[in-house]
């Protein structure tokens, strides 16, 4: 349910100007100006706010760590810390575990939807451009070879919650400080 422009008539009316100019975060003008509208909506950002924590782990600095049964995703900073995120997971029968790489990052990044989901959801658009109302958010990282990543989402309101078809979802304040944080390579680890 995309209640994105039900409850952000405002900043739908200022993507309408912007995108009146042409393709949506085609340039970085277009990404400087969607950030800068989701920082000023308080009601984007994540139910659950990051924070810094105690957090024992062997994992070098950098590593990111998603513990689905918490709904947390921890960014290892060393000396037993981290940042520690709210998101939203797989919903039932879409759990699933690893430990990936990220093979790729995008700001506002274009959603295709795979195959199997336009079968289980065939109202879907085929295809979205990178924007406020894609799904995927303002950011992504690109989990190994898989179809899953860490991204933001259009809906703050699903963090915290089991929702999607696999992929961790953020709220895009949040997306956008992991993004920053973590480069192609770093090391992500799927723990039920």
């Amino acid at each position: 349910m995309m209640v994105w422009r039900r409850v952000y008539p405002i900043f739908f009316s200022a993507v309408t100007l912007i995108s009146a100019h042409g393709a949506l975060a085609t340039s970085k003008q277009d990404i400087k100006t969607y950030d800068e509208i989701v920082a000023s909506m308080p009601e984007a950002q994540s139910p659950i706010r990051r924070f810094e924590t105690w957090f024992p782990s062997d994992e070098r600095p950098g590593t990111v760590i998603v513990k689905a049964s918490e709904k947390r995703l921890y960014l290892v900073l060393g000396e037993s810390r981290a940042i520690k995120y709210g998101i939203g997971v797989a919903r039932e029968g879409f759990e699933w575990s690893a430990e990936l790489k990220v093979s790729m990052k995008r700001q506002w990044p274009d959603w295709t939807p795979p195959e199997e989901m336009l079968k289980r959801q065939p109202d879907l658009p085929k295809h979205m451009d990178g924007g406020p109302d894609n799904p995927l958010g303002a950011r992504a990282l690109y989990l190994g070879a898989t179809l899953y990543r860490i991204h933001g989402s259009n809906e703050p309101e699903t963090i915290g919650t089991a929702v999607s078809s696999g992929c961790i979802r953020m709220a895009n304040d949040d997306i956008i400080d992991l993004y920053e944080r973590v480069p192609v390579g770093a090391k992500v680890i799927i723990e039920p």
